[in-house]
């Protein structure tokens, strides 16, 4: 049994003049970022480096189409190390670029278990919420099936994970919200799953603590201390990586893709929209074991009783990111049946997950409670 996969070194500068220096970047390097991104914190720099700017090949998160353009124009700089700078989309992305030949994105998913590690992989997060900067995994939207999904290897692992703070002093609330929201359901998620283990719950239920202690404090105060919280939301974002790295998330983010994928709702946010609904229908089946202490953790951070913990979490968590119901961001009645068999039939590797099975009947049923 694995008990937790620490595959990345880890590292963490104060700024990015002082990373910059220590990887030694430099002309066989290719910098995957966003250009509002790169200029502020590294142009001042004069590295000698490749760069392309994610944003010049598509809007929000990665599709097939995008993964396709870049990878073709990223081996044509013959750079022998990549180095991802930002949130979700640039590094998975960037793990894709890791073992590609610049082909196309769908020969890899049709070869995953042959994959070669083909470039050296630095990661940088710019967000607080993916924690995949820690992880083997990168979710695609692969938009000529119609789903979001992963693409999972050894090899795509980063040879080094670096955690910059400097490089989330200017992140927008509505990033900040999302990516940190994404991050608690990766802490939940994990935790509740059959791979947990006493090592990956260690980090799960540390990062549960840290997000839900800054958000109180966030909400108390206001967004004039966000600056202050960031280390600690970055950090809770590692946390959970490491955590959901090896026990894996499960159906919150199952049911989300088809929403993000098909309506183009922020990751984060489309995990939300499902979260809650799939934690009280797990109630409903099974009360005991890791979920029942998982609620008793939740009520003694939030100052509740066990029975009205998931309503409290909303209360909270719509601080900071207001939850809609499905129809608000334009999902029809029969999207659900649709949502419901792409789930059963793309997303098993993370129903595996689940802390209990969850049959096709049971998702179409909580879509429509969510509808």
């Amino acid at each position: 049994m694995k008990l937790i996969i620490v595959k990345p070194e880890l590292h963490k500068f104060a700024s990015c003049a002082e990373f910059a220096e220590a990887f030694k970047l430099g002309e066989n390097d290719l910098v995957l970022t966003n250009e509002y991104i790169f200029n502020p914190y590294f142009g001042k720099l004069n590295l000698p480096v490749h760069t392309i700017f994610q944003e010049k090949y598509g809007a929000g998160e990665p599709t097939d189409v995008m993964v396709d353009a870049i990878a073709a124009d990223a081996v044509k700089t013959g750079c022998k190390r990549i180095i991802a700078i930002g949130g979700g989309t640039v590094i998975d992305i960037a793990k894709v670029l890791a073992v590609s030949d610049g082909g196309p994105v769908d020969a890899l998913y049709d070869n995953v278990a042959n994959l070669e590690k083909r470039h050296e992989l630095v990661i940088v997060p710019t967000t607080c919420g993916t924690g995949s900067e820690v992880t083997n995994i990168s979710i695609i939207n692969r938009t000529r099936i119609g789903t979001k999904m992963g693409l999972a290897s050894e090899k795509m692992f980063a040879d080094a994970a670096v955690l910059v703070p400097e490089l989330l002093s200017s992140l927008p609330f509505g990033v900040f919200a999302t990516s940190s929201i994404d991050a608690l359901v990766h802490a939940v998620e994990s935790s509740l799953s059959p791979k947990a283990t006493a090592y990956t719950k260690l980090f799960g239920y540390k990062a549960i603590e840290m997000i839900i202690r800054s958000y109180q404090k966030l909400v108390k105060e206001g967004r004039e201390v966000l600056g202050g919280l960031m280390e600690d939301f970055l950090i809770a974002s590692n946390y959970a990586g490491l955590a959901f790295g090896t026990a894996g998330c499960a159906a919150v983010h199952a049911m989300s893709y088809p929403l993000g994928g098909t309506y183009h709702v922020p990751h984060g946010e489309s995990n939300y929209a499902m979260f809650t609904g799939v934690l009280k229908n797990y109630m409903e089946i099974k009360q005991d074991g890791e979920i029942a202490v998982m609620n008793g953790y939740l009520a003694d951070l939030l100052g509740c009783g066990v029975g009205e913990v998931y309503d409290k979490l909303e209360e909270l968590l719509n601080q900071v990111l207001p939850k809609k119901a499905l129809h608000e961001y334009g999902v029809t009645v029969q999207d659900l049946d649709t949502f419901t068999e792409a789930v059963m039939t793309t997303q098993g590797r993370l129903m595996g997950n689940n802390f209990v099975p969850l049959d096709a009947e049971r998702v179409r049923k909580i879509y429509g409670e969510l509808y």
